[in-house]
């Protein structure tokens, strides 16, 4: 009979290994790996001691005092470094970093990141259950500890866009099922939760009833709404807003997956912990979204905590945010601690400002030496992942609104991220609506072939004067071919070349392609290494500066990302047309009435 290997955390309690690690705890018999000199940092107590670390396969069998053992088969000099349980990403996505799991896993390990949370409803989107379990697959034989999620929200407001599949509960169920999945996603469809909707209710209680972690996305909730979100079952939030949102999301009880991806935000959270006076139980961290530049340049969770830590708050705290007090949401008792009968997960760091890790230790074994992956990485076949854009080329008259007359009143999207319905008059030219004065550009069009490939077009205001276009596969979260643009000519040249390289984004400006980054792999992920995606990566962002004047901390180049995020409150551009997930309402067509 074939014996199937325990899963984790199980394996930890195989009778033999636990007679071997008492037995060298107790001095009887040797460790496999001693770490010697260095200082312990308890992440309970935030208390920095000097101790020594002796290994048991992946076993944690004695923290003892210095040079009080020497008996082991290797010992490891841990001189003028500070040891650190593993850390624990709670919330991310690795196609936003646009390399594969594999180049992902190769960056972050090297900085101390020893187990990630990935939600794949980026995958899911494109690809529905096998982008779920191409992810699950590819991150089975990783170094790097991936739990993922099931994506909950596929699409992430049903009727008011489409995705490239639809994730009912009988879908999340099996999901579920799987012992590689460790809970349900993010829950955007909020308003659907809230209201009682029998979809969202039917996939929030397939979670519950699982008895794994449902997690969600509570963006702009307060009060009631609040109330009614953390009544359904949903334990967790990282769209926090503000410090007063922050504080409102900790007495409503919800773990706090704070986040790094807004970094304007995270020296007001570091000044309302601080006023605390105390670290919450329930606050982690979380990178959620990496662009690859990023990622290459400063780091995924290790660049999160450097930062809080330059905002003020202390490095213990920090620390004890990113290790157990992740371990305790993710109902990981094995991880987070240095201490006997749990999970060698190691870091050496220099020093607890600049945070770099000198080695790092996984399971008992070292995966990683001075900012170089030594463990072994064995990336999966991509091709399934490819062939996502399901488009033909576009000609000018696509970016195009017929309308008769020779006035119109129009709808349109004002403001970035926070949107809010708008109206304007212009004019009719040649049986085609003229863009209002100050208005930018935005269409959207069905990529996965499961509907027509349209362009609806919709006008956005307070975006700046754009003098070129850009188009994108990465839109969340339908991730429909998006293209934003100051003219018909810049955005069907752009949409083209999208289109032409299986998907990706790329720049357009007077009448020729300024950058693109092909990214073939379901439109959001390239399998170059990360070094030439984040250079890639970097030129897109160069050449944007010359499409658009940007005005932080709202009208940045990261918000046409989620101008399609039809989940958030106000309206957004989708497939569809203007969707608003409050009224349920979609315009196909922004005109609103002929003059």
């Amino acid at each position: 009979m074939t014996v199937i290997p325990r899963q984790e955390p199980f394996d930890l309690n195989d009778p033999a290994l636990r007679a071997r690690a008492v037995a060298a705890a107790r001095g009887d018999a040797p460790f496999d790996m001693l770490i010697t000199g260095g200082r312990l940092l308890d992440a309970v107590t935030g208390l920095i001691r000097e101790a020594d670390v002796g290994l048991v396969s992946a076993l944690i069998a004695s923290v003892h005092p210095p040079a009080s053992r020497t008996d082991a088969v290797e010992i490891v000099d841990a001189t003028g470094s500070i040891l650190t349980p593993g850390l624990i990403d709670t919330h991310m996505h690795v196609e936003s970093s646009m390399v594969t799991p594999a180049e992902y896993a190769s960056a972050v390990l090297p900085r101390g990141v020893t187990t990630v949370v990935w939600d794949p409803h980026e995958f899911g989107n494109v690809h529905g259950l096998d982008g779920v379990r191409w992810a699950i697959e590819a991150a089975r034989t990783l170094p790097l500890r991936m739990i993922l999620l099931a994506p909950s929200c596929v699409p992430s407001a049903p009727g008011l866009e489409l995705a490239g599949a639809d994730f009912d509960s009988s879908v999340i169920s099996e999901m579920l099922r799987s012992p590689a999945v460790g809970g349900v996603a993010e829950v955007m469809n909020m308003r659907g939760v809230i209201d009682g909707d029998p979809r969202m209710s039917a996939i929030v209680n397939s979670g519950l009833a699982s008895g794994k972690l449902v997690c969600g996305h509570a963006r702009g909730l307060e009060g009631a709404d609040l109330n009614a979100f953390a009544a359904a079952g949903i334990t967790s939030d990282h769209e926090l807003t503000s410090g007063d949102d922050l504080l409102a999301k900790l007495a409503a009880g919800l773990t706090i997956e704070l986040r790094g991806s807004h970094d304007h935000l995270l020296q007001e959270f570091v000044e309302m912990l601080n006023g605390l006076g105390h670290l919450p139980a329930t606050v982690t961290l979380c990178t959620d979204d990496v662009f690859p530049d990023e990622l290459y340049e400063s780091g995924g969770l290790d660049d999160v905590i450097r930062r809080l830590v330059r905002y003020g708050m202390k490095p213990e705290w920090a620390l004890r945010a990113a290790t157990f007090n992740a371990a305790q949401r993710l109902k990981r008792s094995d991880l987070g601690l240095i201490a006997a009968g749990r999970r060698a997960d190691l870091v050496l760091f220099e020093d607890l400002t600049e945070f770099r890790a000198r080695l790092v230790i996984s399971g008992g074994r070292i995966v990683a030496r001075n900012g170089r992956i030594e463990a072994a990485i064995q990336p999966l076949d991509t091709v399934p992942l490819r062939n996502s854009v399901k488009l033909p080329p576009f000609t000018e008259s696509n970016f195009r609104i017929p309308a008769k007359g020779e006035r119109v009143r129009v709808a349109t999207i004002d403001r970035p991220r926070f949107t809010q319905w708008g109206e304007a008059e212009t004019e009719v030219r040649n049986g085609f609506v003229v863009p209002p004065a100050g208005s930018t550009m935005i269409a959207v069009a069905h990529r996965h072939g499961r509907a027509d490939g349209i362009t609806r077009v919709g006008f956005l205001t307070g975006w700046g004067e754009w003098r070129g276009a850009f188009c994108t596969t990465v839109s969340h979260d339908s991730h429909n071919l998006t293209v934003f643009g100051g003219n018909e000519r810049d955005m069907a040249l752009a949409a083209n070349a999208v289109i032409s390289a299986g998907g990706g984004m790329a720049v357009a400006k007077d009448g020729r392609i300024e950058a693109i980054l092909p990214l073939p792999l379901s439109g959001l992920v390239t399998d170059a290494p990360l070094k030439d995606t984040a250079l890639a990566f970097a030129v897109i962002r160069k050449a944007m500066e010359k499409i658009v004047d940007w005005k932080p901390p709202y009208r940045v180049f990261k918000a046409c990302f989620g101008a399609t995020l039809a989940c958030n409150i106000g309206p957004h551009q989708t497939d569809r047309g203007i969707a608003d997930v409050v009224t349920g309402k979609v315009l196909e067509s922004p005109v609103l009435e002929v003059l």
